[in-house]
């Protein structure tokens, strides 16, 4: 095994985040992510988890980079990055085209355009000097002269999330990583995702050998079958979005895919639940006892180079998301 491992944190409250953070640099893990949506912050998340620790990375997976203007998500991570000591992976995305016009109000079309645009611009409002920043571009518009001494700063590391291939091209040409999704399994990974990083590094001139934060669904539990059912909820919730369908297409999935979202519209959780097949928990995720779990993580091994596990919260509360966080850092600790 020669990736680093990580954890990744998605719902539960501020406290769960905060103890995965510190739990998880007690037990020699790389990195912790955590993650936003409706109802986190990222960046919040983020400097709570900063103060906490001391020496573990901490990344975004992700936050959003829509709904935020450059200089402010720019000065967040400058803030964030000197909170950390200089551990803050800046993890962007963008949210589905729904997301972007529903959530926060943008138009949702060309995102991969818009991350290609606005990465090189972080990068220079943190390398700005006396001279200011002047950028006239498709989705931003700048014209920032400082009205008082400003230090110039190493860029922070950039990652992007990327799922279809024209966003993981972006991330490729231009960021210093990819956030792999969730429900990647090796072939899409191997076939698609690979393929797409170095055709956007190329495009750009940059090294095609673009690391990989990739998150495996992790849900880990001393009942096995209740450990299968949490992982089992989390690719329900997931492929229903058919963004996704690439993936669902690629594996062969659209039986199971059909049947999930039948269930979904119909509000039937346990059905969406029941129509994931065993060979979907297999190919995306490490779910069972402790020792099953063990035992199936070899199979996603080489495949990313920051291998995070995500712990699932689709349908859980806080306290149960805590446990199976917990679950997970005792089981792949050192």
């Amino acid at each position: 095994m020669t990736e680093r491992m990580g954890v990744a944190v998605h719902g539960g409250t501020l406290a769960t985040a905060v103890r995965a953070a510190q739990r998880a640099q007690e037990r020699g893990f790389e990195s912790v992510w955590t993650t936003e949506f409706y109802d986190r912050s990222a960046t919040v998340s983020l400097a709570a988890m900063a103060v906490a620790t001391s020496t573990i990375t901490l990344g975004s997976g992700i936050a959003y980079a829509v709904g935020r203007s450059p200089l402010v998500l720019a000065a967040e991570a400058r803030d964030l990055a000197e909170l950390s000591g200089d551990r803050l992976i800046l993890g962007l995305g963008t949210g589905t085209r729904t997301m972007q016009r529903d959530w926060h109000g943008i138009d949702g079309a060309s995102p991969a355009p818009r991350m290609e645009e606005t990465v090189p611009l972080l990068r220079r409002i943190w390398g700005m000097d006396a001279a200011g920043v002047q950028h006239e571009g498709r989705f931003h518009r700048m014209a920032l002269q400082p009205t008082a001494e400003v230090a110039p700063r190493a860029p922070i590391p950039v990652y992007l999330a990327g799922f279809n291939a024209r966003m993981v091209q972006a991330a490729g040409a231009v960021a210093d990583g990819l956030v792999g999704h969730p429900i990647f399994t090796r072939r899409y990974v191997t076939e698609v995702v690979r393929p797409a990083l170095a055709a956007g590094a190329a495009r750009t001139g940059r090294d095609p050998q673009v690391p990989i934060a990739g998150y495996v669904i992790t849900s880990v539990a001393q009942d096995g079958e209740r450990a299968r059912r949490d992982a089992a909820a989390q690719i329900a919730f997931y492929t229903v979005v058919r963004t996704y369908s690439p993936l669902v297409e690629l594996e062969g999935f659209a039986a199971e895919v059909a049947r999930i979202r039948d269930a979904w519209k119909a509000r039937d959780h346990a059905g969406m639940i029941d129509a994931v097949s065993p060979a979907m928990l297999e190919r995306m995720a490490v779910a069972g006892t402790p020792d099953e779990a063990r035992d199936q993580l070899p199979a996603f091994h080489g495949l990313y180079d920051r291998l995070l596990c995500y712990i699932p919260s689709y349908g859980l509360a806080a306290g149960e998301i805590a446990d199976r966080v917990d679950a997970a850092l005792d089981t792949f600790g050192a």
